[in-house]
């Protein structure tokens, strides 16, 4: 097996506002955001760097693994252990996020991970300033994509107007999260034999301390408008026109995936009387784009 690609982290220098008045609180951010960019992509960068600055958020650039760099990075039975084939552009997304995962690891402390086409709220400082402080969670997403999770029905109050709920079930997205160290060692773990799309390795640790920020402090641009925003700039994911893989071994495939349809159906079943699949809110009043 060939040694696995290693994005390369690009430090920027931090904000010069490195404070935010936000619902009449001043704060300070702790938690760093690490950007995953492709080089290419110069034109969402612009677009994060300026969220950013605006928000008073320090952040790091990770250079993203290219498809090419990701094709053979890993073995072909490595790759063959998802429930359908996966492109090399999925193949390098996912190693996008281990490299993020590492850095959080070697970090020793939470930070946002976030791909270059989150658009973020403004209460996500608030909402870092105070996360910084909790205790229990390992993972917490800030995003929605229009799909009903299966979340607490009590909830944290941790700033007015903003709850953390526990997620038993995300089905979709990895565009903005906190990741703690210990949630980060699961992944990473969970990654070393067998891979998976990005968002859906997060959604299938069943072992990681998941919350999900509610309202929704996040929303990717090809989701925007579904949510009454208007993006900054016209969304295009990287792996639109990827190339399908031809199948191999189609059946395992299949078993893989009603497998996990039964593992979610399972976990569903089991917090039943504590949890309700349902749409997280988001507030549209919370972002500037």
């Amino acid at each position: 097996m060939q040694r696995p690609v290693r994005p390369t982290l690009v430090t920027i220098a931090p904000a010069s506002c490195m404070t935010l008045l936000v619902a009449e609180r001043r704060v300070d951010p702790f938690l760093e955001a690490i950007v995953i960019n492709l080089e290419s992509a110069q034109d969402r960068m612009e677009v994060m760097r300026a969220q950013l600055t605006r928000l008073g958020l320090p952040f790091t650039r990770l250079e993203a693994v290219t498809a090419a760099r990701a094709e053979g990075s890993r073995s072909p039975g490595y790759w063959d252990t998802w429930e359908r084939p996966l492109t090399d552009t999925e193949r390098a997304c996912l190693l996008s996020h281990i490299a993020a995962w590492q850095a959080v690891v070697d970090a020793g402390r939470p930070c946002l991970i976030l791909e270059d086409d989150a658009i973020l709220s403004g209460k996500t400082p608030a909402l870092l300033a105070a996360l910084e402080t909790s205790s229990g969670p390992e993972h917490v997403t800030l995003e929605v994509r229009s799909r009903k999770k299966l979340i607490s029905k009590s909830a944290r109050h941790i700033l007015p107007g903003l709850d953390l709920r526990r997620l038993y079930q995300d089905r979709s997205g990895a565009a903005a999260y906190v990741l703690w160290p210990a949630g980060a060692r699961k992944l990473l773990e969970d990654t070393k034999y067998r891979a998976g799309l990005a968002d859906a390795v997060i959604c299938r640790a069943y072992n990681v301390e998941s919350y999900q920020a509610e309202p929704a402090c996040a929303v990717q641009m090809d989701r925007c408008r579904a949510y009454g925003l208007v993006p900054p700039i016209e969304p295009k994911s990287s792996i639109d026109g990827d190339t399908p893989v031809k199948p191999r071994g189609g059946r395992r495939f299949r078993l893989r995936r009603i497998a996990g349809q039964i593992r979610m159906g399972l976990r569903a079943l089991r917090y039943s009387q504590a949890a309700h699949r349902r749409d997280v809110d988001l507030n549209p009043a919370d972002f500037q784009v």
